[in-house]
């Protein structure tokens, strides 16, 4: 039986919002993961039958099929294909979906997925431009033209009865943990250095934030609602980022000589109220483990992206799984959320982890625009 193995899993840092990464091309950041992939791996690119990357904005620099032009900016063959596709902020977490389907299905027997967002050089919203709502078919099935995302975590922490205190605690923790990870080098072997034109190697990710204190939290403002709980402190930042994961399956990997990290054991999408827009990973979770046949102890890691404090808190609430294994090296609010490459960032760091930790089963969902989430389980080999 053919199934889908990661052998490969590789990052740039995450850069700040016109920070170190905002000087490079979007195509050129995917490329650096893409070459490290080989490099590491010692696989010859041209035996990628497909290269699929996510990124969201798809206009200006990440248009024109971005990953396409990743694979040729990265000194690949001309013979290697690639496609962009958009599922929002899961997009490169869809992309993983769709190469293991592929490699399951024998479509394909090497192939890379993951993605890149350049938020600094293509700001979000950039691709809606001055479009009107999202069509009268949803305002009159909604009674709202279109959905906020921010509105959205304001509606999760009230439905779910989460303080601001909740929330900014939560956050702080985030760049504990963070910052943590740094300190004992466990982002080391996951990050490729990304170098700048004017010769500036960045290593490190750049939104980590350290000494933050509850009393420094409380003296931003809410940025939705008035009397809201959601501020910048406690939402994920906007950022830079490209990641990728090199995939086949056991047999084509053992021909190759290559050695799995990781299997996709179980990979859904599910679908919530577009409105909220943010509830999704918890339906996601609860597909993945009813189809996978385990039960949330048997999960030895979550990476639940922090999109803003209140969807990973609800989502714990509801699936009662053990904190401890919530996001253990921190997330998107100290780390950062390039949005078409987040999901690709997140299971890099989920394979990393579960392999340095000896942890057999990994669980990894994010919340997407439109009310969406992909959620994917990963057994350890």
């Amino acid at each position: 039986m053919r199934d889908a193995v990661i052998v490969e899993a590789v990052r740039t840092p995450v850069g700040r919002r016109n920070g170190g990464l905002s000087s490079v091309h979007p195509v050129d950041l995917s490329a650096y993961v893409l070459q490290a992939l080989a490099e590491r791996s010692g696989i010859d690119p041209a035996q990628v039958d497909d290269v699929i990357w996510g990124c969201v904005a798809q206009v200006r620099e990440q248009a024109l099929n971005i990953g396409r032009n990743a694979v040729l900016s990265a000194g690949w063959p001309d013979s290697v294909p690639a496609t962009s596709i958009d599922r929002q902020c899961g997009s490169s977490q869809q992309s993983v979906h769709f190469a293991a389907a592929g490699l399951i299905s024998g479509q394909y027997d090497v192939a890379v997925a993951g993605g890149v967002e350049s938020m600094s050089r293509i700001p979000m919203g950039t691709s809606v431009g001055d479009a009107d709502g999202m069509g009268p078919g949803f305002l009159k099935r909604y009674g709202i033209a279109s959905a906020n995302q921010g509105v959205g975590a304001e509606m999760i922490a009230e439905r779910w009865g989460l303080s601001r205190s909740q929330l900014d605690e939560f956050a702080l923790g985030s760049h504990a943990k963070a910052a943590a990870a740094v300190d004992a080098g466990r982002f080391t072997g996951q990050i490729t250095p990304v170098t700048l034109p004017d010769g500036t190697v960045v290593d490190t990710d750049e939104g980590i934030r350290r000494g933050g204190t509850l009393e420094s939290l409380a003296n931003l403002k809410p940025a939705f609602k008035p009397d809201g709980v959601i501020h910048a402190g406690n939402s994920s930042q906007i950022s830079d980022g490209s990641a990728a994961l090199l995939m086949t399956t056991s047999e084509k990997a053992r021909e190759l000589g290559l050695t799995p990290i990781a299997r996709v054991h179980t990979a859904v999408v599910a679908a919530d109220d577009p409105v909220i827009m943010l509830t999704a990973p918890i339906p996601a979770t609860v597909k993945a483990l009813k189809r996978s046949g385990l039960n949330p102890d048997q999960i030895g890691a979550y990476e639940v992206n922090e999109a803003f404090a209140p969807v990973p808190l609800a989502w714990l609430k509801d699936i009662g799984a053990d904190e401890a294994a919530l996001n253990p090296n921190g997330g998107a609010i100290a780390l950062g959320h390039p949005l078409g490459g987040s999901g690709a960032r997140l299971m890099t760091t989920l394979v990393h982890h579960m392999r340095d930790s000896g942890i057999r089963y990994g669980l990894q969902t994010m919340c997407e625009g439109g009310g969406m989430a992909n959620a994917t389980i990963l057994e350890l080999l």
